[in-house]
């Protein structure tokens, strides 16, 4: 059973009043929470990675509860998500690609309803490594006003034997979004599509 001690957990909110148009009446609010970890398979390649998975749940739901709780009296509007993940350059690209579970189930568990994927980014990064996480609509991955992401990093990881791995959440679309496309009031949400 491999172990994933936390070294940092970062958390910010952040509101955007417009895009280079008019203020909006109510800013959208989007925000990441993110937590540098060990990763036991740096430095050697292991053939079966899966069980792993299910030894970072645990962070996949602090993580998911402390960005809810930072979203304040916006929490019920949640309607967008993503994760991603840097994993330090003593690993490989698919020590990142174990948060999938982990971190999407987590969120899905606590936004209701939530029928589409989650998007998702990774990659192999050096200190200071920066990732665009992507967000989509939590019930319709064709709302177009929900297509966005959200940049991370870590002034001081990862560290090459470390894994950064991120969710990432907002209220409502783009703030100018004018793209046409399925809206989001007229999703139906019964097959993560539309």
């Amino acid at each position: 059973m491999p172990e994933f001690p936390i070294r940092k957990i970062i958390a910010t909110v952040e509101d955007i009043f417009h895009d280079g148009g008019p203020a909006v009446g109510e800013p959208r609010r989007r925000g990441v929470a993110m937590a540098l970890v060990r990763n036991p398979f740096a430095g050697r390649h292991e053939p079966n990675l899966q069980p792993a998975m299910k030894d970072l749940e645990p962070l996949g739901l602090l993580l998911t509860d402390k960005l809810i709780r930072a979203f304040g009296d916006d929490a019920a509007r949640i309607d967008a998500y993503g994760k991603g993940a840097i994993v330090g350059t003593a690993g490989e690209i698919e020590h990142g690609a174990l948060w999938h579970v982990p971190g999407g189930y987590a969120m899905r568990g606590r936004i209701e309803p939530s029928k589409a994927i989650v998007p998702s980014a990774m990659k192999v990064g050096a200190f200071g490594a920066s990732l665009d996480v992507p967000l989509g609509h939590v019930n319709a991955a064709y709302v177009r006003s929900h297509f966005d992401a959200i940049t991370v990093t870590a002034p001081d990881g990862p560290r090459a034997d470390e894994i950064l791995f991120c969710l990432a959440m907002s209220c409502g679309g783009r703030v100018h979004s004018r793209m046409g496309g399925l809206e989001a009031f007229q999703v139906t949400g019964e097959d993560g599509l539309r």
